[in-house]
């Protein structure tokens, strides 16, 4: 009988050592992967520029330590709230300056203001939100003129179905960020859509010399894209 007894004491100091050995490997695994790699921040799901970032649509992801970028977000807290300055992929981590809290909203004594479609006598076709327009006024019989000094920040461009213009495989944003000019061509021609409408950022001072003008039909806007857009490249790379 002791000798069965033994035997069992034996047999199960051997399992508890073997869990205990086992336990220990696994630890020291995890605080290897721990230091070899760094939990980041990362999109759930694709999320498309403009939109506002909630939990829900974050997660955490590790990857290895070489591959970590200082911009990279390591805290979910940072991003709930931000909106998307470009598309953000399945699985990506999010860099700093991806997001943003206010990046098409109007600042300071600023409002959004969709102009009227008889305001505007054309809009060039490459303009997207974020960019940065130069407005002039056009008259049936006078010269045309730029009608402010500053330049305009466009808040949204619009189809008639009321979509975001962009190019959704290849978005302008990200093209702009990656700093290939190439690319930024060929996304703002392979548009979703054609600009039906356009909001901008304006004083009311602004908007009300617009619709002074504009309002009995005697004047229209003429909206032309800015290469000062292209400082977004220079501020990210």
């Amino acid at each position: 009988m002791n000798r069965r007894r033994n035997a069992g004491i034996g047999l199960l100091a051997a399992m508890l050592s073997g869990v205990l050995v086992y336990g220990l490997f696994q630890l020291q695994k995890l605080q290897v992967t721990r230091e070899e790699t760094v939990e980041v921040v990362v999109a759930k799901q694709f999320v498309e520029a403009g939109r506002r970032l909630t939990e829900a649509d974050l997660a955490y992801k590790r990857i290895p330590r070489e591959g970590y970028e200082q911009e990279m977000l390591v805290d979910a807290k940072q991003a709930v709230g931000m909106e998307t300055v470009i598309p953000l992929g399945t699985n990506e981590p999010i860099l700093g300056w991806k997001i943003d809290k206010y990046h098409l909203l109007p600042t300071g004594m600023e409002s959004t203001f969709q102009i009227p479609r008889d305001y505007v006598r054309s809009i060039s076709n490459g303009i997207r939100a974020g960019d940065k327009v130069t407005v002039y006024l056009s008259g049936e019989n006078e010269p045309s003129r730029r009608i402010f000094d500053s330049l305009v920040t466009v808040a949204s461009v619009k189809s008639s179905s009321n979509v975001e213009i962009d190019n959704m495989k290849d978005p302008n944003l990200l093209s702009l960020a990656d700093g290939d000019k190439e690319r930024m061509y060929a996304s703002r021609r392979d548009a979703n859509g054609m600009i039906e409408y356009i909001n901008l950022n304006l004083t009311e001072s602004q908007w009300l010399q617009i619709d002074g003008y504009c309002k009995d039909g005697l004047h229209k806007l003429v909206i032309a894209y800015s290469p000062e857009s292209l400082q977004l490249e220079e501020e990210h790379t």
